[in-house]
């Protein structure tokens, strides 16, 4: 009759080992002689080597026998009197499982107590490949990512320029045509395309004579720039000005430098749009059956509603512009190279936060999905530097112990669910679904940080921009026929 092995303790996964290393554990009861190598191996990351003496090896081996002698059931025996030879012989298996388990937990617990190396992922490190030695010392090696080290510049005192603009009438009509633009209808148009109509077209993209992608049935709005997942042309409006149902006009651009498919990248691409109908939207009548579908009373109420919203995005603009500059400022000396592996995980996160802090400040879908484009373009750089000026606002954070209050989150969830019309408790459920809460939480985080310092900042204000008609339109397609998955919209159905 052998032991339960359902009651012997699994193997360490490594998540565990991950949690070990980054924030180490209770104060274990036996202190471990190990001989513990930390070297740099590349841009943050560390290459650890664990020695455990076999003296230790040993005092766990004793353990798990005492233990196994005291509670083991075996015929012939009474329990706690079975011999030890007889323990070590029958349970060989079981003992050498729970030896190694206690080994790599413990040891791992005491590296991440003595040594605080602040790993921002799981070690590289494969636990079922490790088995103790029959005789002599045990020792296992592993690669960790960590946060970079560096030392906080003096942020008080940054001199800031802040855009400042007042919210006028021409920019609420901007807005309330763009607004109920979402509402509107397409309607046949029988003469030449003009700016701001639609097309529908097949789109064909080739580089050196070899087709690379293609893309049927899209419907293109007629503005200045058409933005691809990985490329953009400029001019599209005069392109596709005067085009009519049935016609073919070509464009030539560059495949972004940051584009998925390395090898395409910065080369060029022939676009061909055969265009099978041209469209016009027919806006809705401002009447008071539409304007109780949006919850308001009168014409008046509806631009009221658009000035709060345009005054926010005005705050986030100012944010946005002073948050640069600061950031800029706190990041001069931030030369430390990150590795490339890191970024790339990253670059999805860093793409969705800021998209989720437009949602928040009520841009359109339209300039969102405007925006994603733009920073796919951009993805490994943009990434780079929002990860530099993470570790140091999350380093600045820390400094000044600064913490994401529950309240915190539902606040910025209440503005979010304003600006989609749904209530809280939906709204919080799609963050959940989609991740993004913990994005939420990092974000708010960081406002925090860059809060800080603008408080201890000298302000310069300065006439700002005002907001300019759409110019670009956005499609969710690659010329290089990369798969292209939006971005989480919390507020998409």
């Amino acid at each position: 009759m052998s032991a339960d092995e359902n009651d012997l303790p699994e193997s360490p996964s490594e998540e565990a080992v991950g949690t070990a290393v980054a924030e180490g554990a209770a104060e274990a009861p036996f202190k471990m002689s190990l001989s513990i190598d930390i070297k740099n191996a590349g841009p943050c990351k560390k290459h650890v080597r664990v020695q455990v003496p076999r003296s230790d090896i040993d005092h766990f081996f004793n353990d798990v026998v005492k233990e196994l002698v005291t509670n083991a059931a075996v015929p012939g025996f009474r329990t706690g009197h079975v011999p030890r030879s007889l323990i070590v012989k029958r349970f060989k298996k079981e003992v050498e499982e729970q030896v190694r388990q206690k080994v790599l937990t413990q040891s791992l617990q005491q590296l991440g107590e003595d040594h605080q190396l602040d790993a921002i992922n799981e070690p590289d490190l494969d636990v079922e490949s490790l088995l103790l030695p029959e005789e002599g010392d045990f020792s296992y090696e592993f690669d960790v990512e960590v946060r970079p080290e560096f030392d906080l510049p003096n942020y008080a005192g940054l001199k800031v320029k802040r855009p400042v603009r007042k919210v006028t009438d021409v920019d609420v009509q901007n807005y309330l045509e763009k607004y109920l633009a979402q509402f509107g209808q397409l309607v046949p148009h029988d003469g030449p395309a003009e700016l701001g109509d639609y097309v529908l077209a097949n789109l064909k993209f080739e580089t050196n004579g070899k087709e690379l992608s293609h893309s049927a049935d899209r419907q293109i709005r007629i503005r200045p720039v058409l933005r691809f997942t990985d490329a953009e042309v400029t001019g599209f409006d005069k392109l596709m000005t005067g085009v009519k149902p049935g016609e073919t006009r070509h464009a030539e651009t560059t495949i972004s430098v940051e584009a998925s498919q390395q090898e395409l990248r910065g080369e060029p691409v022939q676009i061909t749009f055969e265009v099978t109908d041209v469209q016009r939207l027919r806006l809705p009548e401002l009447n008071a059956e539409f304007l109780s579908q949006l919850s308001v009373e009168t014409e008046d109420a509806l631009r009221d509603e658009i000035r709060s919203m345009l005054e926010r995005q005005v705050t986030y603009d100012q944010r946005q512009a002073t948050r640069r500059q600061v950031l800029e400022q706190i990041t001069a000396s931030a030369d430390w190279d990150l590795p490339e592996s890191l970024v790339r995980r990253q670059v999805d996160n860093a793409l969705h936060r800021e998209l989720l802090e437009m949602q928040q400040a009520g841009f359109t879908d339209d300039e969102i999905r405007a925006r994603q484009n733009e920073l796919m373009q951009q993805q490994i750089s943009t990434t780079r530097q929002a990860l530099k000026e993470h570790f140091v606002l999350d380093k600045l954070a820390t400094q000044e112990k600064l913490q994401v209050t529950p309240q915190d989150k539902e606040t910025e969830i209440a503005y979010m669910a304003m600006q989609r019309g749904e209530s809280p408790r939906k709204m919080r459920a799609r963050l959940e679904k989609t991740g993004l809460i913990e994005n939420l939480e990092a974000q708010i985080l960081e406002r925090k940080a860059v809060d800080v310092v603008l408080e201890k900042a000298e302000f310069v204000d300065v006439p700002g921009t005002a907001s300019q008609p759409d110019e670009v339109e956005a499609l969710d397609v690659s010329v290089c026929a990369q798969e292209v998955v939006p971005a989480p919209q919390p507020g998409a159905g």
